[in-house]
Formats: C-alpha cells, sequence, structure tokens
C-alpha cells in the first residue's frame, strides 16, 4: 500500500499531536484536581503506560510492513520509539522527584528490595543508548553496529512488561494483556527469523 509523500507527512504530523494528548490530559486533571486519591501513583501509571504503548507499537511496525505490506508505517518507527524514552522519562522522574524527593539512600534501598523497582529501572537504563542514537547521524557513524544496539529493544520490552506485571498486585488483566502482545511480537520476530534461515539454507 504505497502513499503520497503529502499523506505520509500528514500521518507522521497527525501522529506527533495524537501522542501528545496523554501528556495533555496529565496536564489538564492536574490542573483541575481530578488524579484521584494518589496523584504521584496516578502520574506515574499513566506515564508508564503510554511508554509501553508507545514501545509496543514500534515493535509493531516492522510485522504490520511485512506482513499487510504497508509501506508507510516503517518512518513512524523512530517517532513511536521517542515517545516511548519520553514517557519513560516522565516515568522515571516522577519517581525520583514525586514520589522519593530525590532520596538517594531510600531510592537505592527501593531498587534492591523490590524487583519491579530494579527491572524498570534495567529497562530505562537499556533505552537511553537507543534514544541516543536515534538520528541519522548515528545511523551512518555506527553502521551495522546501530542495529546490534537497537535489538537491546527486546530485552527493554521484557524488563518493561515484567516491571508492569510485578508492579500490579490485585488485577494483572491489563499487564497481562501488555504481556500477550509482546509474546506475539516476540514470536513473529522468531518466525520470521527462523524462515529467513531456512530459506537460506535450502539455497545452498
Amino acid at each position: 500500500m504505497a502513499l503520497t509523500k503529502n499523506t505520509q507527512r500528514l500521518i507522521k504530523r497527525s501522529l506527533f499531536v495524537v501522542a501528545l494528548l496523554p501528556l495533555v490530559r496529565l496536564i489538564w486533571l492536574g490542573i483541575n484536581e481530578n488524579m484521584g486519591a494518589n496523584p504521584v501513583e496516578f502520574i506515574e501509571h499513566s506515564t508508564g503506560t503510554w511508554a509501553l504503548v508507545a514501545l509496543l507499537l514500534s515493535l509493531a511496525v516492522t510485522p504490520m510492513h511485512k506482513l499487510f505490506g504497508l509501506a508507510w508505517v516503517l518512518p513512524l518507527r523512530r517517532m513511536l520509539g521517542l515517545y516511548m524514552f519520553f514517557y519513560a522519562c516522565l516515568h522515571f522522574l516522577a519517581y525520583l522527584w514525586l514520589d522519593h524527593w530525590f532520596d538517594w539512600n531510600e531510592i537505592g534501598h527501593d531498587i534492591i528490595k523490590h524487583p519491579y523497582v530494579l527491572v524498570g529501572f534495567a529497562a530505562f537504563t537499556l533505552s537511553i543508548p537507543l534514544a541516543i542514537t536515534s538520528n541519522d547521524y548515528m545511523v551512518r557513524k555506527l553502521k551495522k553496529r546501530w542495529k546490534v544496539i537497537h535489538r537491546l529493544v527486546y530485552p527493554i520490552a521484557i524488563f518493561a512488561v515484567l516491571h508492569y506485571v510485578w508492579l500490579v498486585k490485585k488485577d494483572i488483566f491489563q499487564p497481562l494483556m501488555y504481556a500477550s502482545v509482546l509474546l506475539m511480537l516476540m514470536i513473529y520476530r522468531v518466525w520470521f527469523l527462523s524462515g529467513i534461515k531456512s530459506y537460506f539454507n535450502k539455497s545452498i
């Protein structure tokens, strides 16, 4: 399915605006003091959820292209990845500032005590090199190493889903839904790579 350049630009601009709506909603709710009994938890949950949504959407780009021939989705992957990092930064900042007021001793103790904090911290740390190398200059400079670095997106996704599943104590339906989506994306990747290997083995 081929789209004109103008249509592709319109889609990218629309995605840019749509991806900001969760932040606008958060600000609006904050101004109107409508974040529930625990505003800090609400902010952390909202920013973390949208970081995970953006991450899973970025991972879905390649299957959408390969399975359905949607080439126009490929340029959206970088923006989705950067929005993932943006919301992850807000999530991490809310944890450091609003939740713990930059009390590093308490934060260190929390990371050691709670596995969900540890894997969440690991996911955020691994996402930093992806954000730094997301521009065209780094793609050209790193060449093949760029792809190696950006394969970190898979452990990041696993850690992020684990972070969510372990965080929720009672109603785990939503985190398990995200875990199921990630599982399908990982199965696709294994299946796709196996198909490529089989093709080359038959060709030799």
